[in-house]
């Protein structure tokens, strides 16, 4: 598990959080298109997944995300608090550095950074996942798609940075 020193710009809520998971890449892109290439990220098999996840959201009566209509493009990204990213509100961030974003539902509350250090020719990038269970249901569901999850964002962080 991270420790407070390994995200700064995350320390405010990784005390307050249920669960911490970081997935590391090194790329040749900008935060801009590392973000648009891995919320974009959307195979034939996540679309399986996200149909999956909506029988079982009906069955412990989970609010539904439907999966993104649209694509987010670089330029389209967002780091204005309280806009939207697809279904992700903005929490904070700061151009070329770091994109937090959070997702509620009724029974946890999720957040996605995304992190660079901005290095040149390669980057190095973060994709952190934090949750926090608002009820049983949640810490239920997060364990039932933890594996999907691990595999999901592995495959973002490659799409990512394959451009």
């Amino acid at each position: 598990m991270p420790t407070r020193t390994d995200l700064p710009e995350l320390d405010d809520l990784l005390p307050t959080v249920d669960e911490i998971d970081v997935k590391t890449i090194r790329g040749a892109v900008s935060l801009r298109e590392f973000i648009a290439g891995a919320l974009g990220y959307s195979p034939l098999w996540v679309k399986g997944l996200f149909a999956a996840r909506t029988a079982v959201a009906l069955a412990l009566r989970l609010e539904t995300v439907a999966p993104p209509t649209r694509r987010l493009r670089p330029e389209t990204v967002s780091f204005t608090p309280g806009e939207l990213d697809l279904f992700f509100t903005v929490e904070r961030g700061e151009e070329d550095h770091y994109l937090l974003l959070k997702i509620s539902d009724n029974h946890l509350i999720g957040y996605l950074a995304f992190i660079t250090d901005n290095a040149k020719p390669e980057s190095e990038f973060k994709a952190v996942t934090l949750v926090k269970y608002v009820r049983p249901a949640g810490r239920f569901y997060y364990n039932l798609i933890r594996p999907f999850h691990h595999i999901m964002m592995l495959s973002m962080c490659q799409a990512a940075v394959r451009q």
